[in-house]
């Protein structure tokens, strides 16, 4: 790394150049990182009519707003607020349960930032810009030298501390995370236009035609939701944004391309600063629809899985709940408690019962002559004797009746659940006239 004899910051990059440790320095500690987590996820279908995704279930143990705010503590950032809107009752119970260790004293936190009607008692939360715009008092408090703002609905391990050093390198004003993907994928994406020195010069949000990496004709730079601003320039932003008359008050439609063509906006590449995976294949997972959530569960049962949550480097925090360990009993032939190529979490009994290639989450039972298969179980699920559940995903404290067979007769399942396009049986206890549960 070549650093101007005027970075302000040269010692602390230096030392990240000089180590592979984490890259905690003043950087991150002057940052603070605001986490949009508000978002219903309506492409999860059932699964989010009573919890936001972030608040989602995701590897057996954690939810998937651990993974975000898991990479901020990690990283060395330790003032984190978390704005969250639709139905945030079990996110916010969550943070609040396992996200209360870090110290206040040395002012390390993580503050929630409910939608307050701040600005306008009339209005929630308008967008993304708008989210971060109606608590900036809150930030000018802490007075940050950079402000890191990411979507709290993603499933990957990055070093922001990595990306911070690129931003100061390139005295940008704002970074922009971004993964490499093939240019038919990138229709679904905001993707980037930059040039040699990773500038982004274009920004086009869902192009039909999307502009390709220079020298790479067939991959496109897509946006990962990760900025990192310099705190004053996005205070100025903001400000303006919202004086703006028909601005949808949101960073990929009005924000970005507003300021590409006017400041410095650079492209900063997943694959430099990715943890615990191929550099070459950096692991990064939209788990917004329900084929999606299902094969990045099924991931985590592979001998190998991309995702290392193994890791104790870069562990992933959450909160844990006290249980006994999973338990396996009978082995009698035609009634054996087994599971194989599966997780299965504690307070969990496989009560005579064959599961295989699952995800079962904490404080599931399975009973006597029962089959799992190929699918994930999110906690407090019951599954009654001689049931048969194949490819689903079956939601928090669902009572399935003995007997009953999912994902064996694809008519049947249409006319009682919802069957995604990949053929994925969703389950929920009102599927199952079994009321409300709490999620």
């Amino acid at each position: 790394m070549t650093l101007s004899a005027s970075c302000p910051h040269q010692p602390y990059c230096e030392m990240r150049e000089q180590t592979d440790m984490r890259f905690i320095s003043q950087l991150t500690r002057n940052t603070f990182a605001i986490i949009l987590a508000g978002g219903r996820g309506t492409r999860l279908q059932q699964l989010t009519d009573f919890r936001s995704k972030p608040a989602v279930p995701f590897a057996g143990k954690f939810r998937i707003l651990d993974f975000t705010l898991s990479n901020c503590v990690n990283s060395g950032i330790r003032k984190i607020g978390v704005a969250t809107q639709y139905k945030a009752h079990s996110l916010i119970r969550h943070i609040q349960r396992g996200w209360s260790f870090l110290d206040g004293r040395f002012d390390e936190f993580i503050q929630l930032l409910p939608a307050q009607q701040q600005i306008d008692e009339n209005q929630w939360y308008q967008g993304t810009a708008d989210a971060v715009f109606q608590n900036l008092n809150f930030l000018r408090r802490y007075r940050p030298e950079h402000v890191l703002i990411v979507a709290g609905d993603h499933i990957y391990k990055m070093d922001y501390g990595r990306m911070l050093a690129f931003h100061v390198k390139h005295r940008a004003d704002m970074s922009v995370a971004c993964i490499d993907v093939p240019l038919a994928e990138a229709r679904e994406f905001g993707v980037m236009a930059i040039d040699s020195e990773d500038r982004v010069i274009d920004f086009v949000e869902k192009p039909q035609n999307p502009p390709a990496i220079p020298g790479q004709p067939e991959r496109a730079l897509a946006s990962m939701g990760v900025y990192i601003f310099n705190a004053h320039f996005l205070f100025e932003q903001l400000e303006r944004d919202a004086a703006t008359p028909g601005s949808s008050r949101d960073f990929g439609k009005d924000i970005i391309p507003h300021i590409v063509p006017r400041h410095r906006v650079f492209a900063h590449r997943f694959a430099d600063s990715s943890v615990g995976t191929d550099r070459h294949q950096p692991y990064w997972r939209d788990v917004g629809t329900i084929d999606a959530y299902w094969e990045a569960n099924m991931e985590m049962t592979k001998v190998t899985p991309e995702l290392n949550l193994y890791d104790k480097d870069w562990p992933i925090w959450t909160y844990q709940e006290q249980l006994p360990p999973a338990k396996f009993v009978f082995d009698d032939e035609g009634r054996r408690g087994c599971a194989v190529d599966s997780l299965v979490s504690g307070g969990c009994i496989i009560s005579g019962a064959e599961v295989s290639r699952s995800l079962l989450f904490s404080s599931v039972h399975v009973h006597s002559w029962a089959k799992v298969e190929d699918s994930v179980i999110l906690p407090g699920v019951d599954i009654g004797r001689h049931a048969v559940l194949k490819r689903c995903v079956v939601d928090k404290r669902c009572r399935i009746p003995p007997g009953m067979q999912i994902g064996v007769d694809d008519e049947a399942d249409r006319q009682r659940f919802h069957v995604s396009p990949g053929g994925i049986v969703l389950v929920t206890p009102e599927m199952l006239g079994q009321g409300a549960a709490k999620r």
